[in-house]
């Protein structure tokens, strides 16, 4: 399956009082190879693993299977995964016919905050909501594989 989103910086906590669901994450990684990334998701109670392929050059679409796993794997995994783990609550956000998801990062992340939105086409349009701020699309300082060896406090 192809994913494409449209990642954000964002410019206040006003998000939070338009939030209708709130979730903690923790993950980690396998690989994080730039041509694939293996990820471990400890999602409030259920396990996810993920494979993410290499994205387009214009950062908006990249190859994404997704897995459910039994949240005791998903512990298992975390175990060996590679050092850097993130830790972030998840936001999620209905905006018109959109769902954003907005990540408040902690630990060495602290301090930052991402929205990413999922699209059906590279280019679908969608509001943006007052506390948007600037487009990150492809940047890959803001990947989570990313962040987790080179954290947000460190740059």
């Amino acid at each position: 399956m192809i994913e494409i989103e449209r990642k954000f910086l964002v410019t206040s906590n006003a998000f939070k009082a338009e939030a209708f669901k709130k979730t903690r994450i923790i993950q980690g990684f396998l690989s994080t190879n730039k041509r694939r990334t293996v990820r471990v998701r400890l999602k409030g109670e259920q396990g996810f693993l993920t494979i993410k392929g290499i994205s387009s050059k214009n950062g908006l679409s990249r190859f994404e299977w997704e897995r459910k796993i039994p949240k005791e794997e998903a512990e298992q995994l975390l175990k060996i995964c590679k050092k850097g783990v993130i830790d972030k609550i998840r936001y999620e956000v209905k905006v018109d016919n959109h769902i954003f998801e907005v990540d408040e990062f902690f630990a060495k992340n602290e301090g930052l905050i991402l929205a990413e939105i999922e699209l059906t086409s590279e280019k679908e349009s969608f509001s943006k909501p007052k506390w948007l701020g600037k487009e990150v699309t492809g940047d890959v300082k803001y990947y989570n594989s990313q962040l987790s060896k080179t954290p947000f406090k460190k740059w």
